[in-house]
């Protein structure tokens, strides 16, 4: 699964959040695509309050407080 991971600098969610996609990725086949959203104004001010975002084609699939079960329960609802 290939996922678009949004986030920003100094962010500790975001450290958080992509430290449980490395822990999943030991599992699963997950990769991502990291997008700052400060480089890109859309995608800082779609999710400048929301980040960390997972998304995939287009739609929003977690953010905020990302965790290492809700990363998993991706590749079971798929």
């Amino acid at each position: 699964m290939h996922i678009q991971f949004y986030t920003k600098k100094g962010c500790h969610l975001c450290d958080e959040a992509e430290a449980m996609m490395k822990l999943v990725q030991e599992d699963y086949p997950l990769t991502w695509s990291t997008i700052d959203i400060e480089t890109d104004d859309e995608s800082h001010e779609k999710y400048m309050l929301m980040i960390p975002v997972v998304e995939k084609d287009g739609e929003v699939l977690l953010c905020g407080s990302i965790g290492y079960i809700d990363l998993i329960d991706l590749f079971e609802n798929e």
